[in-house]
């Protein structure tokens, strides 16, 4: 690449895109990389200030923006993204499905460092709708080292950064619990809550049964849910530290596997996640009837991805954990 006089132009090949922009009408290229500069175009691109401009020179070690930003976009295509066209050196990734984002954020950050390079993302593992933007990459000169491509290459690996992993189709099995509502002393509110959000990710309630506050009945409803074929099991209430509240006991005596019960996320600190095999048991605290946004929110999108969480998926929440808060 090499930067000569406009006048001089005529004839060479350009190596960068022109934008044109008018406020409030336009921001596009006028000229497109590989454009051959014509004797008309001069009063043009004058008209655009550009009375130097920079046209290609053949370098065996170079590569130009609009191919690096290729080589960026093949490392970081996974399943469910499609990628625009590369416009003025960038590449935008945008969801093909409703479902949770994911991206490799430790080889993601080595690439970024190694300068010159810029990928952008959504958060990590959070719930996009089809359509979505959830990435755009570049590199920032008009050129750059193949060298350092290929270090970008070699960090990348054979596995894309990205992903959208969608949501399916759970069988969902509800435990309401409380002697008050078992009882019909009071209605049951927690239900329209539960159904609400489930119903945004296309999901319903398939069986609902009732519990009072002893960790026997509890446990049973659960076990019965389980053998009518429940994929996922939500159970709601009794799950403070008060001696009447059970509901983690019973979670625990089906013989489930505990991940967590406590988590760094306000709202929604007693929550309480268990896999009884590979069935989710969620044992859900009283802020998420009333809170509108709450560890639940942050839980159920990922879990009705089918990705099994761990402790550490849940250990590292606090930052950004605080999601409402009264003074």
């Amino acid at each position: 690449m090499k930067e000569i006089r406009i006048q001089d132009a005529v004839g060479q090949i350009l190596c960068h895109d022109v934008t044109q922009i008018v406020r409030g009408v336009v921001k596009d290229a006028k000229f497109r990389k590989g454009h051959v500069i014509t004797a008309e175009d001069i009063p043009e691109l004058l008209k655009l200030g550009k009375e130097n401009i920079f046209v290609w020179e053949n370098d065996e070690t170079k590569l130009h923006e609009n191919d690096a930003a290729e080589i960026l976009r093949g490392i970081c295509q996974g399943e469910n993204l499609s990628a625009t066209d590369v416009k003025e050196g960038k590449i935008e990734l945008k969801s093909t499905c409703d479902g949770v984002f994911h991206v490799d954020a430790d080889k993601l950050n080595e690439i970024n460092s190694l300068g010159e390079i810029c990928i952008a993302t959504v958060q990590n593992k959070i719930p996009v709708r089809k359509n979505k933007s959830v990435a755009g990459m570049r590199v920032i000169p008009l050129v750059i080292d193949k060298e350092k491509m290929a270090s970008v290459k070699e960090i990348a690996g054979d596995v894309p950064l990205m992903k959208i992993a969608p949501y399916k189709n759970f069988k969902v099995g509800l435990v309401v619990t409380g002697s008050e509502i078992f009882h019909e002393r009071i209605q049951d509110t927690f239900t329209p809550v539960i159904e609400a959000k489930l119903k945004s990710f296309g999901l319903e309630i398939n069986w609902r049964r009732m519990s009072d506050d002893s960790k026997e009945m509890t446990r049973e409803k659960i076990l019965e849910l389980l053998s009518l074929g429940a994929e996922m099991i939500i159970c709601t209430g009794g799950m403070s530290v008060d001696p009447d509240d059970r509901t983690p006991a019973a979670i625990i005596s089906t013989g489930a596997e505990v991940v967590t019960y406590g988590v760094p996320v306000l709202p929604g600190a007693m929550f309480m996640l268990a896999y009884k095999d590979d069935v989710p048991i969620m044992g859900l605290p009283g802020c998420v009837m009333f809170c509108s946004k709450t560890i639940f929110d942050l839980v159920l999108p990922r879990i009705i991805t089918g990705e099994r969480l761990t402790c550490k998926d849940f250990t590292t929440l606090g930052v950004g954990g605080l999601l409402q808060w009264k003074a």
